[in-house]
């Protein structure tokens, strides 16, 4: 009869005869039941009444299913930068001064000046802008940057 020799450091190999330190009758696996007679499915939960965490999870359905799911920036509309006074900076620390965002959401969102109307004050502006909106402020005598 053949000897299994186990290396020092190896884990022991079950089932290999009473030679391997680990054999005979049951091997390690306790006596009857489930995890005796072979493997469990990762996603078993154990009863049949209740409904596996897939089939609890709803599905993603609709129109959005494919879109992106990050937060988008927060919007300024160009003409509501009229009532700031000429030369004066628009960046971040001033529009929290404001009032018109919270500091946590423009950490967490960012923020961008979008175009709708003409500006007619000039302006420095330190925050991310379209290029309708850039075009907009650089006529009339502004500077983006």
């Amino acid at each position: 009869m053949n000897k299994i020799r186990i290396k020092e450091g190896s884990k022991k190999r079950v089932g290999r005869g009473y030679g391997s330190g680990k054999g005979g009758h049951t091997v390690g696996r306790g006596q009857k039941g489930q995890k005796v007679r072979g493997k469990i499915g990762v996603l078993f939960e154990g009863i049949k009444v209740k409904k596996s965490l897939f089939k609890r999870i709803p599905f993603l359905r609709g129109k959005g299913k494919n879109k992106s799911r990050s937060a988008k920036p927060l919007l300024v509309k160009l003409s509501s930068l009229n009532i700031l006074k000429d030369g004066s900076v628009v960046d971040l620390d001033l529009l929290i001064k404001k009032g018109w965002f919270r500091k946590n959401d423009i950490v967490r969102r960012g923020v961008k000046i979008v175009y709708d109307k003409d500006i007619e004050k000039k302006l420095i502006v330190k925050v991310p802008v379209t290029e309708s909106a850039k075009k907009s402020i650089e006529s009339v005598g502004g500077e983006v940057g």
